[in-house]
């Protein structure tokens, strides 16, 4: 019977080769020690990731700036380490002990990414009615003060490849911030776009960082701000609410992006005027925010049994409040972020009951829905609840 040589991918000289290969890698490995010779942490790779990812930030506040009565601004540095990078438009996220309550809140950042550079943050709050944690940081927060954060965060940035190179960024209230620091990063050139601002205040008095923003788009091409004033008609400001009659009359020519970071009101307004500008989707970005639920009924309170690595513990809950915040009120800790549904973070079981979640505010990946997973910042009791955390 004839032989036959059979050749796959390759002649034999390379499974010589391969042959040869394996076994010098074997007796390298053999006469190896027992030990990593370089400690992970000390990879450069590692160490970027972890400055600009840290699990936690120490952060001190340095300074206090007052807005008038209206808000203040809080400028942080790093209590040893470096603070984390950030792109224009991110916000962080700050864990706080409030009597019994343990709460997270996040603020976007005013500052530009330049500052972090130098080592320092800057968040503005301002007070809200009922605003629990906005009340408290106003009313306890001073210079000197120990806080903690965590890493920046958020996704209403400028990507080139996804954005147009003109932003039209429509700010109500404190919503300016993120706008601020992009402003500012365009001006410093860490940012490049051009951008269109229309900033609505109720009047002139509750304009935040004027000198700073007329002062930026009187030298930066690239910047120009635009004032609008609802209960008020003052000269040398539109007059209404940033509508579709306005973005026209201000927006550039060509293609442009629209942000948006602003009260809810003001969320609610636009989603009738934007259609109205037949812009792409994708065009257009909103900074996330919770509506709350819309109910007319009387709040009902409820049960919620929370199973935490086999422990359980009974705690009460409004359907007028989300599952979230009947854990931070009862002194529950659950990872938590953007507190609008977005970020994931607070993702738990719900192993019984029923809950609420406004329309347009779900943002569970398919799976999680089908196997019963809730984001408990942005779902409402409606039964008694059994809820598994971490």
């Amino acid at each position: 019977m004839s032989k036959k040589k059979f050749s796959v991918n390759g002649n034999l000289k390379d499974s010589v080769n391969t042959v040869k290969f394996l076994i010098e890698r074997t007796q390298f490995i053999n006469n190896s020690a027992a030990v990593i010779p370089t400690r992970t942490d000390d990879f450069g790779v590692n160490k970027v990731a972890r400055s600009l990812h840290p699990k936690v930030q120490n952060l001190v506040i340095s300074r206090i700036e007052e807005h008038a009565d209206l808000a203040k601004s809080y400028y942080f540095k790093s209590e040893g380490a470096p603070v984390a990078y950030f792109k224009a438009g991110q916000y962080l996220t700050f864990r706080l002990e409030i009597g019994s309550s343990v709460v997270t809140r996040s603020y976007s950042i005013a500052s530009s990414p330049a500052s972090a550079l130098n080592g320092e943050y800057q968040i503005t709050v301002k007070r809200i009615a009922d605003g629990f944690v906005s009340d408290y940081i106003l009313d306890n927060w001073s210079v000197g003060d120990k806080v903690t954060a965590y890493a920046p965060e958020g996704n209403m940035t400028y990507c080139p490849l996804r954005d147009a190179e003109n932003i039209v960024a429509i700010a109500g209230g404190s919503g300016i911030t993120p706008f601020l620091s992009l402003a500012r990063a365009i001006n410093q050139g860490d940012e490049d776009c051009n951008l269109t601002l229309l900033y609505g205040c109720r009047s002139s008095d509750e304009i935040l960082f004027k000198a700073e923003l007329d002062d930026l788009s009187a030298k930066n091409e690239k910047i120009n701000v635009v004032y609008v004033l609802s209960h008020s008609e003052e000269e040398g400001y539109e007059k209404g609410f940033v509508g579709a009659d306005i973005i026209k009359k201000y927006a550039p020519e060509g293609k442009y992006s629209i942000f948006v970071c602003g009260p809810g009101g003001m969320y609610k307004f636009l989603e009738t005027e934007l259609p109205k500008l037949e812009l792409e989707r994708k065009y257009i970005r909103f900074e996330v925010f919770s509506s709350g639920k819309k109910t007319q009924e009387e709040p009902k309170e409820y049960s919620i049994t929370v199973v935490n690595r086999g422990d359980e513990t009974v705690i009460k809950a409004s359907s007028s409040e989300t599952v979230l915040c009947a854990f931070e009120r009862a002194g529950i800790e659950v990872p938590a972020r953007c507190h609008t549904g977005e970020c994931g973070f607070c993702r738990s079981k719900l192993v019984s009951g029923k809950v609420y979640i406004p329309e347009g505010e779900d943002k569970r990946r398919i799976g999680d829905m089908q196997f019963n997973f809730i984001h408990p910042c942005c779902s409402y009791p409606e039964s008694d609840l059994v809820v598994r955390i971490n």
